[in-house]
């Protein structure tokens, strides 16, 4: 028989923690109701776990409620699962399955996540805990009933948009830049105008997509709230968005009907509507004309000037950038001090088909392997922020404040609604209180967020969305991929190059 002997402990048990609570609700923009603000649930949370004695709320996440089969368009609750993910949360409070997810698949997908993260979640009205769950059925089951719903109110709700957007009543709830919505229409922001006008100047004078990126960041001009640098992509859009003259154009992309709800670029599947005199414009209608010329010239498949590569190859041997050439029918980039002369650089000229095949190639082991090469340099970066993290409270406390400012913008909605503030009062009140809110916004961000870290981690972000959002593989050349993806290539001789791609990162390729 064997012989056991018990080793007893040396270290004695610490005192349980706190389980780390969160709540996920979704919140009305409707200022008239109060019953699902944001203020109104944050204060159901903390009083629900007031007198806990195991359990502390630290964040309270909320998506307005105008989404509800879509989970690429809730940011917060993308913000939440990150930070499950981040060790952050032992536990999510939602008020019900509806409110958590309104699409079977996703529903079961976040809970396994959650649950093989030792993540449990409440959900209330169901009555239904996944800590005492032995298996998924009763999720199931609701699941499917509130996808049934939600399927249901988007039916209704794209039905009620496509009438509106055929008789040009359609409103958009963001405004493009340089504009504001004051009382559901657009009107000019008169500071970003300035900018939009010296854009297309700029362009119309000589100026490349990439250069007006360029100058714009140097002069720390912020291109939206969300993305604070400009690309070559954001000025393009800018360019060629109608609605700088005053009209737009409906349907530009959909959204697919069947599950899962993608959004996709409409190439002619879905029909357009062109409406004039929709807001005021930006841009005279000459020079917009103008800038749709110049585009189309200066974007043509093998244009030097303008070329979609220009200035972005760079000669590893001696820095210089590579220039266009045609040799009869075929089109190549050659370094500019091996082209003058070719003793001084020993890198010659480069076929631009197989600089192509390269970025395929690129393209494709992204595309098929970037949770293996994008998620754990995301968790990194994330637990790097996670360590100079400060404490919970801070960020609760802003929260709170910032509850309470939007509060008093709906107090004010509905006292000029009633007629007992005017509007140049209202917009006087209204332009305070958002001051104030921006001023905590920007301290959250520096509790938050180290500007660096951030602006790499939300490129790496950026990218796992992108690749997340792509059903195939590419098999030829994509433009608006490769303007998306690649800052610069490296050429390191003639047989390899390295692509620079946002967020730092760096994929060497034959060629």
């Amino acid at each position: 028989m064997p012989t056991v002997t018990v080793i007893q402990p040396t270290i004695t048990e610490e005192k349980s923690r706190m389980i780390r609570s969160a709540a996920y609700c979704r919140v009305s923009s409707d200022s008239e109701d109060q019953l699902n603000s944001f203020m109104a649930q944050l204060k159901y949370y903390e009083n629900f776990l007031a007198e806990s004695k195991t359990e502390t709320l630290i964040n309270v996440y909320a998506d307005e409620g105008v989404t509800g089969t879509r989970e690429d368009k809730r940011e917060d609750f993308q913000r939440m699962m990150k930070d499950c993910r981040k060790g952050k949360i032992d536990r999510i409070y939602t008020k019900s399955i509806s409110r958590f997810a309104r699409n079977t698949r996703d529903c079961l997908k976040n809970i396994r996540e959650l649950k093989s993260l030792g993540i449990t979640v409440f959900f209330e009205k169901e009555n239904i805990d996944t800590a005492n769950m032995p298996d998924e059925m009763m999720i199931t089951i609701m699941g499917g009933l509130a996808q049934e719903e939600s399927t249901s109110l988007s039916q209704n709700m794209r039905w009620s948009v496509q009438k509106r957007m055929q008789n040009g009543t359609y409103k958009i709830s963001r405004p493009p830049y340089g504009f504001d919505i004051i009382d559901g229409d657009l009107a000019v922001n008169e500071a970003q105008a300035q900018i939009v006008n010296q854009i297309f100047n700029w362009y119309v004078s000589g100026c490349g997509l990439q250069k007006i990126a360029d100058i714009l960041n140097e002069n720390g001009i912020p291109s939206s709230k969300k993305q604070k640098k400009w690309t070559a992509h954001i000025v393009k859009y800018i360019l060629t968005n109608e609605r700088y003259i005053g009209d737009t154009v409906f349907q530009k992309n959909f959204v697919t009907e069947s599950l899962p709800h993608l959004e996709r670029h409409n190439y002619g599947e879905k029909p357009k509507y062109y409406v004039t005199d929709t807001n005021p414009p930006i841009v005279e209608k000459s020079v917009f004309e103008t800038v749709q010329r110049l585009l189309k010239e200066r974007h043509k498949p093998y244009s030097n000037n303008g070329h979609l590569m220009s200035g972005k190859i760079i000669c590893a041997r001696c820095g210089a950038t590579y220039k266009f050439k045609k040799c009869g029918e075929k089109f190549y980039w050659t370094c500019r001090t091996h082209d003058k002369k070719s003793n001084q650089c020993k890198n010659g000229r480069i076929l631009e088909s197989k600089i192509h095949s390269a970025f395929i190639t690129l393209y494709n082991k992204l595309f098929y392997n970037y949770k293996q090469i994008l998620v754990p340099l995301q968790i990194a970066l994330q637990d790097l922020k996670l360590r100079r993290f400060s404490s919970n409270s801070n960020v609760m406390e802003i929260h709170k404040e910032i509850a309470k400012l939007k509060e008093q913008t709906h107090v004010l909605a509905r006292l000029k609604t009633k007629g007992f503030l005017d509007n140049a009062k209202y917009l006087e009140q209204i332009a305070v209180l958002n001051s104030k809110v921006n001023k905590l916004q920007l301290e959250l961000k520096k509790i938050t967020h180290l500007d660096n870290e951030d602006e790499t981690l939300d490129q790496i972000e950026m990218l796992i969305d992108y690749f997340e959002k792509q059903s195939d593989p590419i098999t030829e050349f994509d433009e608006s991929a490769f303007e998306f993806l690649v800052e610069k290539i490296v050429i390191i001789n003639q047989n390899e190059l390295e692509f620079h791609v946002i967020g730092g990162l760096k994929f060497k390729e034959e060629i």
